[in-house]
């Protein structure tokens, strides 16, 4: 059976496939360390079961309105307002299956053929995918080690052709957990004035940042409010992965009205229980559950950045949010996939080789898990890197 020519050309998510063939091989009795998922190993918190529960049994089962309730809009507008200064009518929210299909939405529904999105590398492995698929056009802008792995507004300026349509800005980032300032954010906005350019802000680790303080894109001045699609969700900062509740805040009417079309047309509205748990997080009744994981996390992080480097051959730098490090291997082996493939079959240690984030000789790793398995796992990585 043929398939489509815009199917054949997407690749498979590495992140997803390394996490799974490391499950099979656990499931098959292989005592495996995953440090490949990009989620909380915490359980959700309790308030959001009571809510759900509370939803079953007043028969939350209908369909909702395609963006959401009611009461889930306030919510996300009510948490954007209280924790990043920003002013939604809820007309101008959408609530989606996870961040990921938020951006989707807005690739489909502004991308032409040959318009090209401006991505930071290292980059989410989604990112270039969802844009091909959409008919775009990547168009990557490297960091480094040097730059803390935060691109300038001097190369996002270079960057800049008539068929720029989108930047693409994460932060706190994945891979590397990278925090723009709000000076860093004030020096891109610079940069736009004047021109027609969207900016997709992904804000999915926003409450894990340990280093600084988050600024969220759109509250940098009126000019980057207008212009910024403010996506966030639940998945990592509520520990509700499974869950897939995200959302897209859109200043512009238009454009919130044509992704409301194109999401009437696929998924519908979202899962009415998942948007009744997660109001009492967006609503702040969750956040000792999210202290307390950040306070976990970054014991977690200080730990891993100081047995990683440790290792001869082995560097990372200590990342200012999110829960990954993004380790530098390139005097070990330049070849990042060849070196994760080997680390999962010898050290039974399963990590995402930097080439899936767009730059090799790194891999990045996850921290969070528990702590006996990071020192479990990188003692296995030292191992492992002294017999390579």
């Amino acid at each position: 059976m043929q398939i489509s020519q815009r199917i054949s050309t997407l690749s498979e998510s590495l992140t997803i496939a390394i996490t799974a063939k490391a499950k099979q091989l656990r499931e098959a009795g292989v005592d495996v360390i995953s440090f490949s998922a990009g989620e909380p190993d915490f359980d959700t918190p309790q308030i959001v079961k009571d809510a759900v529960m509370a939803a079953m049994n007043k028969g939350c089962a209908k369909y909702t309105p395609v963006p959401g309730t009611n009461e889930v809009l306030k919510a996300v507008a009510t948490k954007l307002e209280r924790d990043n200064n920003l002013k939604y009518a809820t007309s101008q929210i959408i609530t989606t299956v996870g961040a990921k299909h938020a951006l989707f939405n807005l690739f489909q529904a502004v991308l032409n053929p040959g318009d090209e999105v401006i991505i930071p590398s290292p980059y989410w492995v989604s990112y270039p995918e969802m844009v091909k698929y959409s008919g775009g056009v990547s168009v990557f802008v490297e960091a480094d080690d040097k730059s803390g792995f935060k691109i300038t507004a001097e190369q996002i300026e270079k960057a800049i052709t008539p068929r720029t349509k989108i930047l693409s800005l994460n932060h706190p980032t994945n891979p590397t957990g990278a925090v723009y300032t709000k000076a860093e954010l004030e020096a891109i906005a610079e940069v736009l004035k004047g021109t027609d350019i969207i900016i997709s802000s992904d804000e999915m680790y926003e409450k894990l940042v340990f280093d600084g303080e988050f600024v969220s894109a759109a509250s940098i001045s009126d000019d980057m409010y207008a212009r910024t699609v403010t996506i966030n969700g639940l998945s990592k900062c509520g520990a509700m992965p499974g869950w897939r509740f995200g959302y897209m805040a859109i200043p512009d009417e238009s454009l919130a009205k044509a992704i409301k079309r194109l999401q009437s047309q696929s998924t519908s509205n979202i899962s009415s229980l998942v948007q009744a748990g997660a109001v009492p997080v967006l609503l702040g009744e969750a956040d000792a559950d999210i202290a307390m994981m950040k306070a976990e996390f970054l014991k977690r992080r200080n730990r891993a950045v100081e047995l990683i480097n440790k290792i001869d051959g082995l560097s990372v730098s200590s990342p200012a949010g999110a829960f990954y490090l993004f380790v530098n291997c390139k005097d070990i082996e330049p070849d990042s996939m060849k070196f994760c493939d080997a680390m999962l079959e010898k050290a039974q240690v399963a990590t995402v080789p930097g080439v899936g984030f767009g730059m090799d000789g790194y891999f990045r790793m996850s921290f969070a898990t528990d702590m006996n398995s990071i020192e479990t796992g990188i003692a296995r990585i030292a191992e492992f890197v002294r017999g390579y």
